[in-house]
């Protein structure tokens, strides 16, 4: 109590309510809320109370008997740094292991055992089969957005695992959304759980708005910083479809002058943790990342992400704008809607059971945006000096970059 009390928890959130007496009593439980309801709370700390009832340690030895799995490096430091702040009081060890790193070195961390491992499907199961380390004191297993480690392709790896844990265990299943596959994999992993849903499936946060820009494909990063720069954005997450995408509207935002940075799998892990954390410290406005990359980024109060691209699955939509408007706080969700993504739109509409209809995009006047109206003539950015770039056809998908027009026209601002 004193921990929760140092780090600000007064009230528990509807998950952590329904989920943590529910783990004290030793269920499973199957968990499905909304990205931002304090998910990682209503299992770390019913984990490490069970666990800290009878402590264990080996010659110093700390056997893994908890075992948090993860679909994403950055979701493996975030998880593992907050179950690491509330179990440091009562002795917990937790350590996180992911791929991306060196794999010495992740093995010289894990010298001394975990009461408790935060780690991604591929990396554990690498260890494990070279014998470096072993499940057979586990007690407690976690799977969190599961959703995600299904549709990153680690079934295979997670089924894998399961043999090397023993059958007695506690298992809990936390994900945003749940389908069929997600279901199928908790019926043979959990015996009797206990569900718990926070929200209608698939549903978008109430706490955040949405809105729905027409554009086309070559004005997008126009659009984009003239939003940044008249609305005084300081801190805003910028989705993108594909790796080369997020990459190019960086470099195109920060010809614009804008201080951005590009998240995404193929960046070596410590440039995706720097870059993470120079937009988490304020030293860039944006940053441009990839589905895959952006889960587990855990930002106090972002004001508002943008869909640069619309994703082509609806339920990526519904991930992206849990980004924002977390712990009761108000967001805003920009998507960029080009002609040919519209089908994604009305997809995304039917997901969440909220019909988003495109419209101008708004101008801001004294100190505010003015839905619906055109922008006027006066009003337009004066062209600038055209980036040199070889010219690139806009894909029908829009998952390629396309040549920057110099400056914002009226006709951006009209449906």
């Amino acid at each position: 109590m004193h921990t929760l009390n140092e780090l600000g928890y007064r009230q528990p959130t509807p998950v952590q309510a329904q989920a943590i007496p529910r783990i004290l009593a030793g269920q499973d439980v199957i968990a499905e809320a909304q990205t931002g309801t304090g998910k990682t709370a209503a299992f770390a700390l019913p984990l490490i109370q069970r666990l800290s009832r009878t402590p264990t340690s080996i010659d110093g030895y700390h056997p893994i008997r908890g075992l948090v799995l993860v679909p994403t490096r950055e979701l493996a430091v975030q998880v593992g740094d907050n179950t690491l702040e509330y179990g440091q009081r009562l002795g917990m060890r937790v350590i996180s292991i992911f791929g991306g790193v060196r794999f010495d070195n992740q093995i010289r961390k894990m010298k001394r055992g975990a009461d408790i491992l935060v780690a991604t499907p591929g990396r554990l199961l690498d260890m494990l089969i070279q014998n470096k380390l072993s499940l057979s004191h586990l007690e407690m297993l976690v799977l969190d957005e599961a959703d995600r480690m299904l549709d990153l392709g680690f079934i295979h790896d997670i089924r894998k695992l399961m043999g090397f844990m023993p059958q007695s265990r506690q298992t809990l299943l936390f994900s945003a959304t749940l389908n069929g596959p997600v279901e199928a994999l908790a019926e043979s992993m959990l015996q009797q759980p206990e569900r718990i849903q926070i929200t209608r499936r698939n549903a978008a946060s109430q706490q955040v708005k949405q809105s729905a820009y027409a554009v086309t494909n070559t004005d997008k990063t126009d659009v984009l910083a003239y939003l940044i720069r008249e609305g005084n954005w300081q801190q805003t997450l910028v989705f993108t479809r594909t790796k080369r995408r997020a990459d190019l509207v960086a470099a195109q935002l920060q010809d614009e002058g804008i201080g951005a940075l590009a998240i995404h799998g193929d960046r070596h892990q410590r440039e995706r943790l720097a870059a993470l954390q120079a937009f988490s410290n304020g030293e860039v406005a944006v940053l441009v990342a990839t589905d895959v990359a952006a889960r587990g980024l855990d930002i106090e109060a972002l004001p508002q992400v943008v869909n640069y691209d619309l994703p082509n699955q609806p339920e990526a939509y519904v991930h992206r704008i849990g980004r924002t408007g977390r712990a009761g706080r108000r967001g805003w969700a920009i998507s960029l809607v080009a002609p040919e993504e519209r089908r994604f739109l009305q997809a995304i509409s039917a997901l969440i059971g909220k019909s988003l209809q495109v419209q101008p995009v708004p101008r801001f006047e004294q100190g505010r945006w003015i839905e619906g109206a055109p922008l006027a003539e006066k009003k337009a950015k004066p062209a600038g000096k055209s980036r040199q770039r070889k010219p690139e056809q806009p894909a029908p998908d829009a998952s390629v970059g396309a040549p920057k027009r110099p400056g914002l026209r009226p006709s951006m601002f009209k449906k």
